[in-house]
């Protein structure tokens, strides 16, 4: 439904791997979601989430090396706003199947994975707790091998946590971010004008027989706020980080009445 321009933006904004995967990805048919998939690529980003070929049922991670440490992104949506999948391509966008994301990030290790990274467009709108299911399908997700969890969908901030799953050999940590909220976008009120940037510290050490082991040694949620004001006649729009702009209650474009809010 966006402009292509918004690719330009996110391609220049320094952004590299792009979830495709949420409700809204078939609002323009599959016809919508092929332009989307061709317009991330044409700018070098690597989206995630959806699939044009079905060369395979199972989702390719999308793998990214860093400093010796190889991550593995898939990302999947609970839904598409009651659009069925295209009968010709019912492999188009990945839903949440439990099943299916096992497999993923099972693939994803096999390809030498060292983090698995998932992205859930999950839970409910403006709801600034996780809800049972969110909970339930996150704890599914680490189990099954996922190290990190990023939500969205509920357009608010939610909680982040570490959470352990199994017992014995079977145990298993991970990270989840249940919604980062709103980056930038044109909704305000109830919290909706808030995101956050979400910062984590991954640490890969070896054990004496050589076996890799990973740790997520360090998380950091850097609140965010959309700022959107009038210039030369047109609505503009800033992404700024809120406790820096809250303790310096100097900038001239905000509003005094909001630096106590923020």
């Amino acid at each position: 439904n966006a402009p292509q321009e918004m690719a330009d933006a996110l391609a220049a904004s320094g952004f590299d791997i792009i979830s495709v995967a949420n409700n809204h990805i078939l609002d323009q048919g599959k016809e919508g979601t092929i332009a989307t998939l061709h317009a991330l690529k044409d700018r070098g980003l690597l989206p995630i989430g959806a699939s044009e070929d079905g060369v395979s049922a199972r989702q390719e991670a999308v793998l990214s090396e860093k400093n010796g440490i190889t991550a593995a992104f898939l990302a999947y949506t609970y839904g598409t706003n009651g659009i069925p999948l295209p009968q010709d391509k019912p492999y188009l966008v990945y839903l949440i199947d439990e099943q299916r994301m096992k497999d993923d990030i099972a693939l994803a290790r096999e390809r030498g994975a060292d983090v698995v990274v998932v992205s859930l467009h999950f839970g409910n709108e403006y709801q600034r707790r996780p809800t049972d299911e969110q909970r339930r399908i996150a704890e599914a997700v680490i189990a099954s091998g996922a190290d990190i969890i990023l939500g969205h969908h509920p357009h608010v901030l939610q909680p982040y946590e570490r959470i352990q799953t199994g017992s014995g050999e079977d145990a298993r940590t991970g990270f989840v971010m249940y919604s980062l909220g709103n980056f930038i976008s044109n909704q305000f009120g109830d919290y909706k004008e808030y995101g956050a940037i979400l910062k984590l510290t991954i640490r890969k050490s070896y054990l004496p027989d050589g076996t890799p082991e990973i740790e997520i040694a360090g998380t950091e949620a850097i609140p965010t706020w959309v700022h959107k004001y009038r210039e030369g006649g047109k609505s503009k729009y800033r992404i700024l980080p809120i406790e820096a702009v809250a303790a310096d209650a100097n900038d001239p474009l905000i509003a005094k009445r909001m630096f106590p809010v923020l």
